[in-house]
């Protein structure tokens, strides 16, 4: 069960988004009491598909992924929110309801700033809104340029593109422990399972990385960014 934590006041939070930053002692002092933070534990659903946006989820700590079902024994990743990261600011100007479920990948906390709280500050405050809109628009940004460069790889491509996604802009390490099952990636990247689980062993076998359970090594950093960058 997710748990309710207890959260710095927004202006004095380490991890304030930059969102935030014109917002004056005030303006984050009238968010302060708007905001909730919890806590989910990896594997916990933070909101499913179809329940109301009340809120705008900001990731303060771990990761989040969001993913629509297609199947009743298929999902389709959507993206992976990482700390500093708005979730739903593309869909709580449009819609009522969620279209997609949230769920924690690892342990993370997360703060839920109420719409009603957001859309305030927007009518009264012009920076904030003009904030509000580049952040959106980085946001669809991210997420066109991740689908584009995958939807250009095969699939040796595709999975270092990945691999070297959690080690350069996530974990900032060659070893790590990957958040996400080989299913997940298959999600993820619009693949197989099966073609994940041979990809990752001739990763191995090839000297590119070393798995030992969700434990990845990448020992050849250079060969993975040749197969990620070949394609």
């Amino acid at each position: 069960m997710s748990e309710k934590i207890k959260s710095p006041n927004c202006e004095i939070c380490a991890f304030r988004s930059v969102l935030f930053n014109s917002l004056g002692i005030d303006g984050l002092g009238k968010m302060n009491t708007c905001k909730d933070q919890f806590r989910f534990k990896k594997g916990e659903v933070v909101c499913h598909e179809g329940d109301p946006i009340e809120s705008i989820i900001y990731v303060h700590k771990g990761l989040i992924k969001l993913h629509k079902r297609i199947s009743e024994n298929q999902s389709q990743i959507i993206s992976i929110a990482r700390p500093f990261n708005f979730v739903g600011l593309l869909s709580v100007f449009t819609k009522t309801e969620f279209f997609y479920s949230i769920t924690a990948i690892e342990d993370s906390s997360v703060c839920f700033i109420k719409k009603d709280c957001v859309l305030g500050e927007i009518e009264t405050n012009g920076k904030f809104a003009l904030d509000i809109i580049r952040r959106m628009s980085r946001i669809t940004d991210d997420i066109l340029e991740s689908k584009f460069a995958l939807s250009k790889k095969n699939l040796r491509g595709r999975i270092a593109h990945i691999l070297l996604d959690f080690s350069e802009n996530i974990y900032k390490t060659n070893e790590f422990e990957l958040p996400v099952s080989r299913r997940e990636i298959a999600e993820l990247i619009d693949m197989r399972t099966e073609n994940v689980i041979r990809i990752f062993s001739e990763f191995r076998k090839d000297g590119i990385i070393k798995i030992n359970g969700h434990m990845i090594e990448i020992i050849n950093p250079e060969m993975l960014q040749r197969v990620s960058s070949a394609g």
